[in-house]
């Protein structure tokens, strides 16, 4: 079973929801990404979004667009995501790279469970990793759990998918509010491990609004058992206790990220820690 299933299916069994940081690997320095990851996990974090950098962001408001340009300014490419991730893995408990634990096994010795990890990528750079019957396998051997691809359509991703499936990672895609109930559907039987619903249209950021999703995730209930999260414009305790109200998960981006480039005399893993800590205690609902 593909580790994101399984993290759903533990928390589901327990009552609770996931809190999905976002981190753009090499921001604010190269060497970020794993101490970022370890401390988003200790903060409370089962599954982390890793934005591998891109030139011309997909639907990534001023802050993240940002991140990227300046983690390419200092290097950062996608090998060398794989790389870090790969790293992170074997730090993590000693697994070998792309080895789905069982749950049982992932909870020996009272340790928590290995991080889900999502690839955010572009399907340029998936071209240049593999393609799209290659860059599943590459991600999988690295560590990652899932690859999300938001400017491939639904109409293009079957080579995608099949190659996830005998990979063993997921492949979420992206529900904006405007999406017509045909294709949402389309949409959600091509998922695998979660559902991804926008909190709203346009492109990421923080905001002051609570997010207003139950009647769309309600319309969405009714076509998929998947899991469904939220993202865009969530930041705030409150915004994640909306969200989950109706949401099996949320992710936070745009905060999180502004945070860690702030710097204030921290290590950037310091800024994951304080907002992930802060922001999980809107799960409770």
């Amino acid at each position: 079973m593909p580790r994101i299933d399984t993290i759903f299916d533990e928390l589901r069994a327990g009552g609770k929801k996931a809190l999905m940081p976002f981190v753009c690997a090499g921001y604010p320095v190269p060497g970020a990404l794993a101490p970022a990851l370890r401390a988003a996990k200790e903060a409370g974090a089962r599954i982390v979004e890793v934005g591998i950098p891109y030139s011309d962001p997909i639907a990534d408001g001023p802050v993240i667009a940002a991140a990227m340009h300046e983690a390419l300014r200092q290097g950062m490419t996608a090998e060398r995501v794989l790389e870090q991730v790969r790293g992170f893995r074997g730090s993590e408990g000693g697994e070998a790279a792309g080895v789905r634990d069982a749950m049982v096994k992932e909870m020996l010795g009272g340790e928590k469970p290995p991080l889900g990890l999502v690839a955010m990528v572009s399907v340029s750079v998936v071209h240049r990793c593999g393609g799209l019957e290659g860059f599943p396998k590459r991600a999988a051997e690295a560590g990652f759990d899932a690859v999300l691809v938001p400017d491939l359509t639904v109409e293009d991703s079957e080579p995608l998918v099949a190659a996830a499936s005998r990979a063993g990672v997921s492949v979420p895609m992206l529900i904006a509010p405007s999406t017509s109930k045909a294709r949402a559907e389309r949409i959600v039987k091509a998922c695998t491990g979660f559902v991804y619903l926008l909190a709203r249209a346009g492109v990421t950021g923080e905001s002051a609004e609570a997010p207003d999703v139950g009647g769309k995730i309600g319309h969405l209930r009714g076509m998929t058992d998947l899991p469904i999260v939220v993202g865009f414009g969530i930041s705030t305790v409150e915004q994640v206790r909306a969200a989950v109200r109706h949401a099996d998960g949320v992710i936070v981006g745009s905060a999180l990220v502004r945070r860690m480039g702030e710097g204030k005399g921290q290590p950037p893993e310091a800024a994951v820690r304080g907002l992930v800590a802060e922001l999980a205690a809107g799960l409770a609902g």
